[in-house]
């Protein structure tokens, strides 16, 4: 369901008619939370969305007079199930917990604002400009990530210091072998050079409605990035780039249907629209999504054909939620799908996929699962099908002839670092794309599941990206093309982009992981996707039977309690939004009590 607001009135038929669905076969995306409470839209276990059978909805469509007129209604009325059925209106710390003792209390009858002022206390409260959290009071420092409230990491990317403004820069050399890395480019021919697609217009994508707290999918991902590669002399400086271009219809008519690429094109008319509660759109996006597909065809074609060496694709809104019909999961566009067909439109015959976004790409997946010449291979989180979008179980291997080129490595647990990531890699994902042997790689490299982001909850590192780029960098030649999906920590984001780029130009990950221990849980997902794996690709049979000789009895073990995680959530995760702003209001007042009591008895003693 795409709702639309802000529309002119001759859209309003379309909006009435037309169908949009969300799954290729008919399942509900999730629902955390409704559209009422955005503010929850920052720490939901994924994301959000409202699905159903209904067409698009026109809300609040204004005539040529101004007048409003609510224009639609779903074709069932219902919007917000949950997926796979199993809860409804689910909210951050539900889902977090899965302990099924939900507090069902309803504070909605809370009024923060009433309170504030029956007790006549101003709230002050700001936003993390790195994690986008909410912050009470007077502090400088987000209580979630330590950025500094004035932090100049939009200027600098990472190089900015954490807790100094915007004008402070960490200590970190700029330079390798005494020479400065921001050394011209003009002196290598272009064909030598890593490719950089962007486009300063991707930056007019972003949540036109104003809502309680930041979208995580923002403008500011980019400019980070871009600032850090700037700070740094890399690009501009050390990399090549290459004109922006619009998709065209046709050439994405090879990945989406009509229905997808028109309600994708009718945003345009609009101030605002929504897909889902989550995924919106302006009357820049679809210029954005058009801008940010065409930088990877392109892209993509150049590598391909020797133009380039490898590239990076630094563009947004991203693209591997997004599947033949629908858009959702912030996607409008599939960027991965629409490079790889435009690889073999330049003339690859063979194209591998490797997701290392949080988040499972199941629009790559759908788009693909029937095709032997791309190999999607995808690692993120799952729980069983509790973590957004629900897909992505190993048993999901393909279809219609299409067995074996969807490879899935679900982990079944949150705070998944550098150990099991470069694990699978070693022994999945290299063993089978290297059967497979790609004429071009292409990564859907969403940062997400790095340290610190705050929808993804894992723990890889920087060093951990550059090390599995390294790895897929001895595949096809060396023709490797990275895409940026999710991840919504500005300094982690940043980061990991910058290290992945490094090893893109040539460079060595700043530490190798060797003698990589997984934990239980890694181990046993790796070990149940062999076995799956092992009817469609042979040589996995070996590599099984070694790992079950090695670790077989590490892998029975009982996973004892859980260590405490290697990152910290926000406190309402656990207790809840409202009640945690309660708690804060709380103790504003109780400090301001004390401070009265003193008062009053030093006014006692001394009159």
């Amino acid at each position: 369901m795409i709702v639309l607001e802000g529309c002119h009135t001759d859209h309003k038929v379309v909006s009435n008619t037309m169908q949009v669905s969300r799954f290729g076969n008919g399942q509900a995306e999730t629902n955390v939370h409704g559209q009422s409470d955005p503010t929850l839209i920052q720490g939901f276990n994924g994301r959000q969305g409202n699905l159903g059978s209904g067409g698009i909805v026109a809300s609040i469509c204004h005539d040529d007079d101004g007048s409003g007129d609510v224009s639609g209604t779903s074709a069932n009325g219902i919007a917000g199930k949950s997926y796979l059925g199993q809860h409804e209106d689910l909210t951050l710390q539900d889902i977090y917990n899965k302990e099924g003792d939900f507090d069902s209390e309803d504070d909605s009858d809370w009024d923060p604002l009433e309170k504030q002022l029956e007790n006549h206390i101003t709230i002050v409260k700001w936003f993390c400009i790195n994690c986008t959290m909410v912050n009470f009071g007077d502090t400088l420092y987000c209580h979630i990530c330590g950025e500094h409230k004035e932090s100049g990491i939009l200027r600098h990317g990472f190089l900015a210091s954490p807790l100094q403004q915007a004008d402070s820069i960490q200590n970190i050399p700029l330079k390798r072998n005494g020479e400065s890395k921001a050394s011209s480019s003009q002196t290598l021919a272009p064909h030598k050079l890593t490719a950089v697609g962007f486009d300063d217009r991707m930056l007019l994508h972003y949540e036109a409605e104003k809502k309680s707290v930041p979208h995580p999918e923002r403008p500011d991902r980019l400019r980070a990035i871009a600032a850090s590669l700037a700070t740094a002399g890399i690009f501009p400086g050390r990399c090549h780039a290459i004109p922006a271009r619009e998709i065209t219809r046709e050439e994405l008519k090879t990945v989406h249907s009509d229905e997808n690429i028109t309600s994708v094109e009718l945003t345009s008319q609009c101030f605002s629209s929504y897909f889902t509660s989550d995924t919106y759109a302006n009357n820049d996006s679809a210029l954005a999504a058009r801008l940010a597909a065409g930088l990877c065809a392109d892209l993509a074609s150049a590598i391909y054909s020797g133009r380039a060496k490898n590239g990076f694709a630094l563009v947004r809104p991203p693209g591997h939620h997004a599947g033949v019909k629908h858009a959702m999961g912030f996607c409008l566009h599939n960027n991965a799908a629409v490079a790889a067909l435009a690889a073999q439109a330049a003339g690859a015959k063979k194209v591998l996929i490797v997701d290392w976004d949080v988040h499972h790409g199941n629009g790559t997946q759908e788009i693909f699962e029937q095709n032997k010449t791309v190999l999607y291979i995808s690692l993120h989180r799952h729980e069983g099908g509790q973590f957004y979008p629900g897909t992505g179980a190993a048993h999901e291997v393909g279809s219609m002839g299409g067995e074996g080129y969807c490879v899935n490595v679900p982990w079944s647990r949150g705070g998944v670092g550098d150990n099991d990531y470069i694990f699978a890699f070693e022994h999945v994902v290299l063993p089978i794309a290297r059967k497979f042997a790609p004429d071009i790689t292409i990564i859907s490299a969403g940062f997400d599941a790095a340290r610190g982001d705050p929808l993804g909850c894992c723990d890889v590192t920087p060093a951990g990206y550059a090390q599995m780029t390294k790895m897929l960098t001895s595949l096809s030649s060396g023709k490797l093309l990275v895409i940026l999906e999710g991840g919504y920590n500005l300094r982690s984001i940043s980061a990991s982009a910058t290290a992945v780029i490094k090893v893109l130009l040539g460079e060595s990950p700043e530490s190798m992981l060797e003698n990589v221990v997984p934990s239980r849980s890694g181990l046993r997902t790796v070990l149940d996707v062999l076995k799956i794996q092992n009817s469609f690709w042979p040589n996995l049979e070996s590599i099984l039977s070694d790992l079950l000789a090695q670790w077989g009895s590490y892998a029975l073990q009982e996973i004892k309690k859980k260590k405490k995680l290697g990152f910290v959530v926000p406190p309402w995760w656990k207790v809840g939004r409202k009640k945690f702003l309660h708690h804060i209001l709380s103790e504003q007042l109780r400090v301001k009590s004390r401070r009265r009591m003193k008062a009053s008895l030093l006014l006692k003693r001394f009159s």
